[in-house]
């Protein structure tokens, strides 16, 4: 056995090793509690930013002074831990990750730790992008299509209406306006910024799992059409009852099961070169899977 595949020396009894792991799970906790006690520090800031799209839409609108209201004494304050939550996990994901990956290198073969180590990077930074696709693009989308439609009765008002008996005709209508609550208008915004998160992942997990033999790219074609039907009902159960929303998020995430496909095929390139390198590919059933391949519809 080479020196690539030997395990590290730090093979401790099951006491120790529980030992660790409350060490490490104590260290993430801790971690988690002074990011989120920071999130809860600039809470109303980021509040602020996350409502933005919001308010952007509603200037947009027409309306030059956007309010938003609470109507219960206890709603602000349990708004700000609700983001100070998420807040907090995302400011100590770095250090829960390295804790975690502290526990299970041990265990780990060093061609294992360098095939690992990528993707616990590229996580936090597909979630990143998920995150912020959702909040600068999708949810002032949502919020465009939702809010226009007070603007709707009006508009057609002015277009069957003669202009003699707009003009002479009493007001007598009632005006519709848009008081939101701050716990609902945010509530849309995380759940996008969550979901497309989320969905950003699929190339790392799809990645991962072609790394350890899991999945392949010509296994991932044969399923094309059942990841379309997963896709929409997904993009259907995640985002708000419009079709704008949905479609992108379709668009979006069946864009990155193709780059996964590419991906996982890159993966396979590597390790047949690799293998032919160590002299352990099988030419035999490299060339049974062309041969199926080609008797493929």
């Amino acid at each position: 056995m080479s020196d690539t595949d030997t395990l590290d020396d730090s093979a401790a009894p099951l006491i120790e090793h529980l030992a660790e792991l409350r060490t490490r799970l104590i260290r993430s906790v801790l971690a988690f509690l002074v990011g989120m006690t920071i999130c809860f520090a600039f809470g109303s800031m980021i509040l602020d930013f996350l409502l933005t799209p919001i308010e952007n839409t509603m200037r947009s609108l027409g309306n030059p002074d956007p309010r938003m209201q609470y109507t219960a004494p206890q709603e602000y304050f349990f708004t700000l831990i609700r983001i100070s939550m998420v807040g907090g996990l995302c400011l100590s994901f770095p250090v829960i990750a390295f804790q975690m990956w502290r526990f299970v290198a041990p265990g780990l073969y060093k061609q294992e730790k360098n095939a690992f180590l990528p993707f616990l990077i590229a996580s936090p930074v597909m979630f990143l992008l998920g995150a912020s696709f959702a909040h600068y693009v999708v949810v002032p989308l949502a919020m465009q299509f939702f809010l226009g439609f007070a603007d709707l009765p009006s508009f057609f008002a002015g277009l069957i209406t003669p202009q003699e008996i707009a003009d002479g005709a009493e007001d007598t209508g009632i005006d519709i306006v848009f008081n939101g609550k701050v716990n609902e208008s945010l509530d849309i915004t995380l759940k996008m910024i969550v979901a497309f998160g989320l969905c950003f992942q699929l190339p790392v997990l799809l990645t991962l799992m072609g790394k350890a033999g899991l999945a392949s790219s010509e296994g991932l074609k044969n399923v094309r059409k059942y990841a379309i039907v997963g896709i929409l009902t997904v993009a259907a159960l995640v985002t708000p009852p419009d079709v704008t929303t949905q479609i992108l998020l379709f668009v979006v995430v069946y864009g990155l099961y193709e780059l996964s496909i590419h991906l996982v095929a890159r993966v396979e390139k590597q390790r047949e070169t690799k293998l032919r390198e160590e002299g352990l590919w099988d030419e035999d059933e490299d060339e049974e899977e062309i041969h199926a391949e080609d008797r493929a519809p």
